[in-house]
């Protein structure tokens, strides 16, 4: 049997993409467009004929008139297109608020296992979250109402980078606390020094960097580094720091510029969510995470977060 174009494109959609959500569009509507496109395009090309149906007609008593024509049932003027969005199965690895833009993780077909072992593999990801000083909200973001207003004149950089550095050395400190050792024993730094430290629970948001990026009040950038967080929690963290710098702040975007080993570069834009960028993307993707697992080495490194966080591992 010779596959037509649509069936053997199809057969071939099945693995791993990254694509770029933008802020405002739920997860749920990013699955629908895509697979909305991926039908679209497949009923595009080219796609097997109706199947063929013997008629037999004629008197029982005397000769009878066998013919072979397309089946009507089979036509898709009856059944409607040969590819609908029922018939593909998209998930994603970890789920990206509404109010997130950035790189988001997407399993099709046979690739949602994949993407639910990236997801177990428990990578960690790093935002850019924006703030605003001078006022809080209800919601912890821009768009709610306003609660409260305060003077922030006082505040500059080199006290922020000290509440960040506190932020950052409270997290350090509760990673070895789920670990159940005490920082300051051998066992610690043996733990460390294996690499990145995760805690058991994937429940539990921990920061492993936080730093300044942007800061021009009432104006600021901040570049987190995190594992189990959630968007509520990066908007709290933003409000916190706005307590301990005795001022208020809300945050006014959050945006994802990585996951696990993805980053902007391999995230697909909204233009591109068509059926032949989506398989280029899926053997990019493919090719990326292959290359990873051949190249990856144990880190040894000393260090409690170490400078170049090792890559996770997982087989596609």
């Amino acid at each position: 049997m010779v596959l037509t174009e649509a069936q053997l494109k199809w057969k071939l959609l099945n693995g791993v993409i990254c694509v770029y959500k933008n802020a405002g569009v739920s997860v749920n509507n990013v699955r629908r467009t895509l697979i909305g496109h991926i039908c679209e395009d497949l009923c595009k090309l080219e796609s097997r004929p109706p199947l063929n149906h013997v008629y037999i007609e004629g008197d029982p008593t005397k000769s009878l008139t066998v013919s072979v024509a397309p089946k009507y049932s089979d036509s898709p003027l009856v059944t409607g297109p040969r590819y609908q969005p029922q018939d593909v199965r998209c998930s994603w690895a970890t789920i990206l608020g509404r109010d997130t833009s950035g790189v988001f993780v997407i399993g099709i077909n046979k690739g949602a296992r994949a993407a639910q072992k990236f997801h177990l593999s428990r990578p960690t990801r790093s935002y850019h979250i924006k703030g605003q000083l001078g006022y809080a909200t209800d919601t912890y973001f821009r768009d709610g109402k306003v609660v409260e207003k305060a003077s922030f004149g006082h505040v500059k950089q080199a006290k922020l980078d000290r509440v960040l550095a506190s932020v950052q050395a409270a997290h350090q400190k509760h990673m070895f606390q789920q670990a159940g050792v005490d920082i300051q024993s051998q066992t610690a730094y043996e733990l460390a020094s294996r690499g990145m430290i995760r805690p058991p629970a994937n429940t539990v948001p921990l920061l492993y960097n936080v730093r300044c990026t942007y800061f021009s009040p009432p104006d600021f950038t901040l570049e987190v580094t995190c594992i189990n967080e959630y968007e509520s929690y990066l908007k709290t963290l933003i409000h916190d720091i706005g307590i301990q710098l005795h001022t208020c702040a809300t945050c006014t975007g959050i945006h994802c510029i990585r996951h696990g080993l993805f980053t902007l570069e391999h995230a697909l834009l909204p233009k591109h969510w068509h059926l032949k960028h989506i398989l280029d993307s899926m053997q990019e993707c493919h090719q990326l995470i292959q290359q990873t697992v051949n190249n990856t080495v144990e880190n040894t490194s000393p260090t409690l977060v170490p400078a170049e966080e090792q890559k996770n591992s997982f087989v596609n």
